[in-house]
C-alpha cells in the first residue's frame, strides 16, 4: 500500500473522528458513507460485520471500527493510522476544553441549545444507518423477528446489551443450523 493510501486513510478518519459528536455510535452512520458509498473500500455486509465485531469486542466502538478497518484495508500499519485518525479529533478537542472551559461557557444558553440541536441530529443519523444497515442484514422472517425482539428487550426491558447480542446470535445460530439440516 502507498504512502499516499495512509495518508488518504488517516485524513477519512480524521474527519470521521472530527465531525462525529455523540460518540462510537454516533459515527456508525458517517463511517459506513464514507467506507460503503464514498470510498467504496467495503460494502454494506463488511461494514455490518465490522461493527458487530467492534461492538462485541472490549473498548470504544470508534477505536475499535477504526482499527478493524485500517487492519483490514492496509495491514498493521493501516490499523495503526486509521486508529491515530480517529482519536487524534478527540484528544485536541479535550485539550481544548480543558485548556479553555469555563463554568460561564458552559452553563451559556446558546452552547446548551447547540448541542439539544446536535442531539437530535444524532438521533435521525443513527435512525437512518439502522434503517439502511437493517435492509442489508434483515434477510428473512427470523431475522426480523430477532431484530424486533432485540429491540423490545434493549429498549422496554433494559436488558444487558450483551445478553442480548449473545442471546440474539445463539438463536440464530440453532435456528439457521437446523434450517440447514433440514435441507440435507
Amino acid at each position: 500500500m502507498s504512502d499516499s493510501k495512509y495518508f488518504h486513510m488517516f485524513k477519512v478518519f480524521f474527519k470521521i473522528g472530527l465531525f462525529t459528536i455523540g460518540g462510537g455510535l454516533a459515527m456508525i452512520p458517517v463511517i459506513r458513507d464514507e467506507f460503503v458509498e464514498k470510498q467504496q473500500w467495503i460494502n454494506d455486509e463488511d461494514i455490518t460485520d465490522v461493527l458487530a465485531i467492534s461492538q462485541s469486542m472490549p473498548g470504544v466502538i470508534a477505536i475499535n471500527a477504526s482499527t478493524f478497518l485500517g487492519y483490514r484495508l492496509g495491514g498493521l500499519t493501516g490499523a495503526f493510522v486509521s486508529t491515530l485518525g480517529v482519536v487524534l479529533p478527540s484528544f485536541i478537542i479535550i485539550l481544548l476544553i480543558a485548556l479553555l472551559f469555563t463554568d460561564e461557557i458552559g452553563s451559556n444558553h446558546y452552547v446548551s441549545s447547540f448541542f439539544s440541536g446536535v442531539n437530535a441530529a444524532l438521533a435521525a443519523l443513527l435512525l437512518a444507518a439502522s434503517i439502511e444497515l437493517g435492509k442489508k442484514s434483515v434477510k428473512d422472517y427470523v431475522g426480523a423477528a430477532i431484530a424486533v425482539f432485540s429491540a423490545l428487550a434493549i429498549a422496554v426491558f433494559d436488558l444487558d446489551i450483551a445478553l442480548v447480542v449473545i442471546l440474539s446470535g445463539l438463536t440464530g445460530f440453532l435456528y439457521y443450523k437446523r434450517k440447514g439440516a433440514d435441507k440435507l
